[in-house]
This record gives structure tokens, sequence and C-alpha cells, in this order.
């Protein structure tokens, strides 16, 4: 007979990690390792870097663990193909998507089985609560504060479970979204529209910034592209469905705008043309440099940087946008059509 007052027993999951063996997957290994709670019975490894240049660290794996992971080569088209490859090569109900620059918390094992436990039949997935550590003796830099957003993002993969038949039903990750970027965002849509739900569990995860160099804004930029597929086949009110900031495209296009007109009329002899757009450009760029200076920690080589970067975002967001427009001209979406020049600044 069934005892009423035990709980649930929790759904067997696996745990999806897609690495390029950086050094952060050691701490997170341990940190799956120490977490109190169920064993994890099965731990899936897609090393997902080119098989002639798989530069990463060698592969450390917990005593407590060494029985529980396994590793299975990844296609190295990105993350959302390598999701896709482990979470297709096990067949437990339920799938966690962890990155590997993530910190599971110390009762995380044992705060997963009591989300799982708790999930309805109608539950797609449940995200687990991000924290992301910002400094304590100075204000955070522009790509501290970006890596922050982490912390109220909906659906991330950063921590995700997904239950299996959900991923079945609508195909997985969407592989055309080649980086770590809208992939998470386009699943989760895809499964709420499939009448499914999503929660928010009680297991914490840390998320630390990532080290990188001062070029990190600029590289980003090239998710301007995937927002034109989120656009196809979303529409353009995926933004708030999916809790996603607006971003500054619109302001991006116009300063990218006024600055190239700037050059084509002093090519051109439009000395006045090119010295009225050359002042918007200006005038555009001290605007987005000051936005960006002012919250940070204003050291000298924070304010170098944003003033650098401030210049290069706007031409550079505004040439993946117009790749994206050119790439994804041909996706189906019905009865949507792709947004032009001028609709984009509603966008």
């Amino acid at each position: 007979m069934k005892d009423e007052g035990q709980p649930a027993p929790a759904p067997e999951y696996a745990v999806v990690i897609p690495t390029v063996l950086r050094s952060s997957l050691s701490v997170c290994l341990r940190a799956l390792a120490d977490a109190r709670g169920p064993r994890l019975r099965r731990i899936v490894l897609v090393v997902d870097c080119p098989l002639d240049d798989c530069t990463g660290l060698p592969l450390v794996i917990p005593e407590g663990l060494r029985d529980a992971v396994e590793t299975v080569p990844g296609p190295a088209a990105g993350p959302a193909a390598a999701r896709n490859t482990g979470w297709r090569s096990v067949g437990e109900e339920w799938i966690v998507f962890l990155d590997d620059d993530v910190v599971p918390g110390p009762t995380w094992a044992a705060d997963l089985a009591a989300d799982l436990a708790a999930a309805s039949a109608g539950t797609a997935g449940v995200q687990a609560r991000i924290t992301v550590p910002l400094p304590r003796d100075r204000r955070p830099t522009d790509w501290e504060r970006t890596t922050a957003g982490l912390a109220t993002a909906r659906w991330i993969t950063a921590d995700m479970a997904y239950r299996r038949a959900a991923l079945e039903a609508v195909g997985g990750f969407d592989e055309r979204f080649p980086r770590a970027f809208r992939e998470d965002a386009d699943l989760a849509l895809r499964i709420m529209a499939a009448g499914w739900t999503l929660t928010r569990g009680s297991r914490r995860t840390t998320h630390p910034v990532r080290p990188t160099d001062r070029w990190v804004s600029v590289r980003t930029q090239a998710g301007n592209a995937d927002d034109v597929l989120m656009t196809r086949m979303h529409g353009r009110g995926w933004w708030a469905r999916a809790g996603a900031p607006r971003g500054r495209l619109p302001r991006h296009l116009a300063v990218a705008a006024a600055g190239a007109a700037a050059l084509v009329g002093a090519a051109t002899g439009r000395r006045r043309v090119a010295a009225g757009c050359a002042a918007l450009w200006l005038a555009g760029t001290a605007e987005f440099a000051r936005a960006r200076i002012r919250p940070g920690p204003g050291t000298r080589s924070e304010i170098a940087t944003m003033a650098v970067t401030s210049a290069l975002i706007p031409p550079v967001a505004a040439a993946h946008w117009l790749a994206g427009l050119v790439r994804h001209r041909a996706v189906a979406a019905a009865g949507r059509t792709m947004p032009g020049i001028r609709e984009i600044a509603h966008m």
C-alpha cells in the first residue's frame, strides 16, 4: 500500500552538457559530484569541437561521477545541434540541459528531483533559478552587466529540464541557430505553442561571468541575424512572449545609415550632406557610448573599450541584420511577413 506521507519519486532523467572542454567544465562536474540528493545516473558530455581542432583541456571526471559520465562526439555545428545530439542519445523521460560554465548549487540534485516530481503532466520544462555573481567592490563592466541579464532571462538552457515527449513533439532545438543565442527562446516558444507549459523550479545554479576580451560586445552583434530568424518564425511579438529585451537595433541602423551617408557625401563632393550626416553619426555614437560608460566602473580601460566598440557596434549590427534578412528570406512563417526597414522602428 502506498504511503501517502512520502513524496512522489522523481522521474528518471539524464543530464546533457555540450562542451568544447573549457576549464569551467571541471568546476561544473565537481559541483555535480558534490551536490546533495539522489545519485546522478547519467551525464552525457557532448564534445562539440572539430575533430581536427579540439584544443580544450584534458577531460578530468570526479571519482564520484566516473560511472555516470559518458561522452559522445558533437557535430561541431553549435549548441543547438549539440544538445539535439545529446538528448537523442539517451532514453530517459526528462533531459536536464546544463552549460559547461555553470556551477550547480550544493543541494542541486535534491532540488532537481523535487522540481521534476512536482511537474504536472502538462509541464514540458522546469527552469532553474540562475544567479550571476558580480563584483562587490566596484560597479560592473558592460560585459558583466550583459551576463547578469541571464539571472532574469526566461527558459535559458544554462540549466533547463525538458520532458522528452515535448522535445520529440516539436523536433528538438532548431539547428539553424548556430550560436548560444535565441535557440533556447525559440524552443520554448514552439513548445508553448504546442500546448505545453513551462515553469520555474527551486534548484539554484550560479553562472559566473566568463573572462573575455574587449571585443566581445562587437562579436555578439551576430545575434541580430538570429533575431531575424526569430521574427520570421514567431512574428514581431516574440520579444514579449519570450521576455527578451528589445535591444537598440533601430538606433544602430539609424547611426550606421548616417555614417554611410556621410562617407558617400564626402566621396561625391556633397560637403553639406556629409557634414550633416557626420554630425548625426557622431551624436548617435556619443549617446551610445555615454549610455554604456555611465553605469560602469569608470576605469580608463573600460572607457576606452566603450568608446571604440560603440563606434563599431552600429555598422556591425546592421551588417548582421541585413545578412540575416538574406539568409532567412525563404523561411516559412504562415500568415507573417518579414519586417522591412520602416517596420523595424516598431520592433
